[in-house]
């Protein structure tokens, strides 16, 4: 193995090890168990960073290890493959970072922060895949990985919720295992890469490929909660707000709008979407998801289930813009809002756990007048919010833009009318709670107020949603300069010829 082999070990070890050492401390040790928790997550990025300077200078990062015949695990880091590792390693440091405020009062912090650390390592993991089989296996592991974050809390509501969990994910597991194992009897091994299968395929099975695509859609799509495939992600709403954030911004919702784009470009590849014309079947489940998620939204009052079905909409724009493969300036708008989504989403999710953490504030009902006692966290809930609606310059903005110039360019009056029918439905849900908030008079003392000190809550809480805040504002400001999500995006639709 190569030295640039060696970095991808180096990477997943970084919070692999941790997290074995963490299940076995005792639960008063929490300096260190912090100290390795920080230290994983610091020393992931550094190794992350550097492994993205390698590929922008053209170096090759791969391990290719052989499982049985015909099949091999293989890792493989390309500019698509950096994009969401680099994402998922800040988020987690800054996660990292809330979690151990959330829970500094909680039992069983070394088992949580166990199966936290493994879940990040297998996220990095479906990162990094570089085939369809090695892709599926990580993908199983990070079930297995979150399913004791989920139900942490051991009460009966998240019992239910995570075994309802393990009821739709297990089941896309099954459906995506049949789907992979029909396409490599027809293709040979799926490697990810830019051509796709040989375009001889399209016309000798086009049924078969048709179908397993139907499959693979159905297998992904229920960690990217694509309608009517979501319904654990509502339910999942009961764990702890750092698993919420991990769960919507950082892993497994995310993870499974990775495996659509990871489909679309690398599976089958644009010209083969082309020619079975499947690009109108994505466009259609991504657009009912956005407007029903949407509309499920505007009927919560619980503030962390409309956050749950504002990512069942949010997240299928990244499908909408994949959907629209045969516009680049729709892809980028895809593609970049993998990361916007998740640095909003997360800065919601962390603001709503303080509110509940501080205040014991858990319905938006109950936040008349809440930014006079919380403005910061209430100060970054309304920028998550904002970006969400698409209001410039947040990256929401950005996302947005760069999809409709997409449909424009393709006369799709109908994904258009989708972006600007899901703005203002998200205007709908979203700005109520701000005027609330900011401008009504507290009616009632709050359900349970804590105080901490000078500062509105506890600090290792308040400090990230106002860092992922302050990245909302000034990633969509300057969204055209070299080191930005948006310039990262443009670098991979290079390597796709788009």
């Amino acid at each position: 193995m190569i030295w640039q082999g060696w970095l991808l070990v180096f990477i997943l070890l970084s919070s692999f090890l941790p997290g074995i050492i963490i299940f076995a401390l005792p639960e008063e040790k929490y300096r260190l168990r912090t100290s390795l928790n920080l230290f994983g997550a610091g020393i992931k990025l550094v190794f992350i960073l550097i492994m993205n300077i390698g590929i922008y200078y053209g170096y090759n990062y791969e391990i290719r290890l052989p499982l049985i015949q015909g099949v091999e695990l293989l890792l493989n880091a390309d500019p698509l493959s950096a994009l969401f590792a680099t994402l998922s390693s800040v988020l987690w440091l800054l996660t990292t970072i809330y979690a151990v405020g959330y829970l500094e009062d909680s039992p069983n912090r070394s088992h949580f922060f166990g199966y936290f650390s493994l879940c990040v390592t297998v996220t990095i993991a479906i990162a990094l895949a570089g085939n369809l089989v090695t892709f599926l296996l990580f993908y199983e592991m990070l079930t297995l990985a979150t399913y004791p974050l989920i139900i942490h809390r051991g009460t009966p509501q998240a019992l239910r919720a995570g075994r309802n969990y393990l009821i739709y994910t297990l089941g896309g597991g099954a459906v995506f295992l049949f789907a992979v194992v029909w396409l490599q009897t027809i293709t040979g091994p799926a490697y990810f890469s830019a051509a796709g299968f040989s375009p001889l395929l399209v016309e000798t099975h086009r049924t078969a490929l048709v179908s397993i695509f139907i499959l693979l859609l159905m297998g992904v799509g229920v960690k990217a909660a694509l309608v009517p495939l979501h319904g654990w992600l509502p339910q999942a709403m009961v764990a702890p707000a750092p698993v919420s954030a991990l769960l919507h911004a950082v892993a497994v919702v995310k993870a499974g709008a990775f495996g659509i784009v990871r489909i679309v470009l690398d599976v089958y590849g644009i010209d083969n979407m082309s020619r079975l014309n499947l690009f109108p079947l994505l466009t259609v489940a991504s657009s009912v998801t956005i407007i029903w998620g949407s509309i499920r939204a505007l009927q919560q009052d619980n503030l962390k289930r409309l956050l749950a079905f504002s990512t069942v909409s949010q997240v299928s724009y990244i499908a909408l813009g994949m959907s629209l493969a045969d516009q680049p300036l729709a892809v980028i708008g895809g593609l970049v809002h993998l990361v916007h989504q998740g640095l909003m989403k997360i800065t919601l999710f962390f603001c709503a756990g303080n509110l509940a953490e501080t205040l014991g504030i858990h319905r938006i009902s109950e936040m008349k007048g809440v930014a006079r006692r919380m403005p910061l966290t209430m100060a970054a809930f309304s920028i998550g919010a904002l970006g969400m609606i698409g209001i410039p310059p947040t990256v929401g903005f950005v996302s947005k833009w760069y999809m409709g110039l997409g449909a424009l360019a393709m006369d799709n009056w109908w994904v258009l009318a989708i972006l600007a029918g899901s703005s203002l439905l998200n205007a709908c849900y979203f700005l109520p709670i701000l005027t609330s908030a900011w401008f009504a008079k507290q009616e009632r003392p709050w359900p349970e107020e804590r105080r901490f000190n000078r500062f509105e809550t506890r600090l290792m809480l308040l400090v990230p949603p106002v860092i992922t805040a302050i990245i909302v504002i000034v990633a969509g400001a300057v969204a055209n300069a070299q080191i930005s999500p948006l310039a990262w995006v443009r670098f991979i639709l290079r390597e796709y010829g788009l």
